[in-house]
């Protein structure tokens, strides 16, 4: 056999070491791309900018705060203040993101990781928040209390000055 055709021990290693990485890499891609077109693959491109309905404004009496699970995969609190006047907030504390629960004996919105407060109009009422809880862009169609639930909310450093609450869009 000729010297040119031989493989040395370093150089099959290498190979396989090239070919093992490469298998790798392709095992680790596959999920991850499925993940950044997975609302493409699944036909809802912009989706999180879809309306998703909370249910009938009668499902909401006046001057009250109730907690809509229904039919949103999220729950989130709506306030109704008068007529169609609405307040929908996330139910994530405004501090670290816990899920905060609805009181309405004490008419707070508290948080139970770090002792967070929240009076019903979702603003700061205690601990360690420095503002209120966000609130989702809201609308009333035919009827129905829609939110745009899709998009994360992230305050810039202006939020916690204003002293209004953030919006969630």
């Amino acid at each position: 056999m000729p010297n040119e055709n031989r493989i040395s021990r370093r150089g099959l290693f290498a190979k396989l070491g090239i070919l093992f990485n490469g298998l790798v890499a392709m095992v680790l891609a596959v999920p991850i791309v499925r993940f950044l077109l997975s609302s493409v693959m699944r036909g809802r491109a912009g989706g999180y900018l879809s309306w998703v309905p909370l249910g009938h404004v009668s499902e909401f009496p006046e001057g009250e705060t109730r907690l809509a699970t229904k039919t949103v995969d999220t729950a989130c609190g709506v306030r109704r203040i008068a007529g169609d006047q609405f307040q929908v907030f996330a139910v994530n504390c405004a501090h670290l993101g816990c899920p905060v629960r609805w009181f309405p004996q004490s008419g707070l919105f508290m948080c139970p990781c770090h002792g967070g407060a929240y009076y019903r109009d979702g603003a700061r009422a205690s601990g360690p928040p420095e503002r209120g809880l966000f609130e989702y862009p809201h609308k009333i169609e035919n009827g129905l209390v829609t939110i745009q639930a899709g998009e994360l909310f992230t305050p810039g450093p202006s939020a916690a000055l204003t002293g209004k609450n953030p919006t969630c869009a």
